[in-house]
């Protein structure tokens, strides 16, 4: 036996597994850049009307006394809006309808647009539920929950140290 056989260099090939031989890693990289490419370009909030998808945006805040709610709902009524409490839950629901209508003397066109939605918001304390107040103004909802006594007593601040 010689020394070349045992040492790795040579004309020998080394069989290597290219992930582009696999025609299922192939096909489906094709199909990733097939839907990236078709999405590209476009804002999806467009088509959120029409396939019945809209999600308010909701601000939670709260302070000693009361948590208080406000959620967008631009182009709703306060009759297709429905605010609940359940079990310790705030439960804000609503659908929203939008129709354009355009004539002219040589064309007719409709647009309508359908969504509805449901935001379910945990509340962390006790709140006196027949104290609650939901006003709806200039298409913002703003929801009052005013804490349980039993809740503020419960509220204890910590002090942070500096080390």
């Amino acid at each position: 036996m010689t020394i070349r056989n045992l040492v790795p260099f040579g004309k020998k090939s080394v069989p290597v597994k290219r992930e582009e031989e696999n025609p299922f890693a192939l096909l489906r990289r094709e199909m990733d850049s097939l839907f990236d490419n078709f999405f590209r370009g476009f804002d999806i909030e467009p088509f959120e009307g029409r396939m019945g998808v809209f999600s308010p945006r909701v601000d939670v805040t709260e302070n000693d006394k009361e948590i208080k709610i406000s959620a967008e709902l631009p182009g709703m009524d306060e009759k297709d809006i429905d605010v609940s409490l359940q079990n310790d839950m705030l439960v804000i629901k609503g659908e929203k309808k939008e129709e354009k209508e355009d004539k002219g003397k040589d064309y007719y066109r409709m647009e309508r647009s359908y969504g509805s939605f449901t935001r379910t918001i945990p509340l962390p304390v006790e709140v006196e539920t027949d104290k609650v107040e939901a006003k709806f103004k200039k298409g913002v909802l703003s929801i009052r929950l005013p804490k349980t006594a039993k809740a503020v007593d419960e509220t204890k601040k910590i002090a942070v140290k500096i080390e």
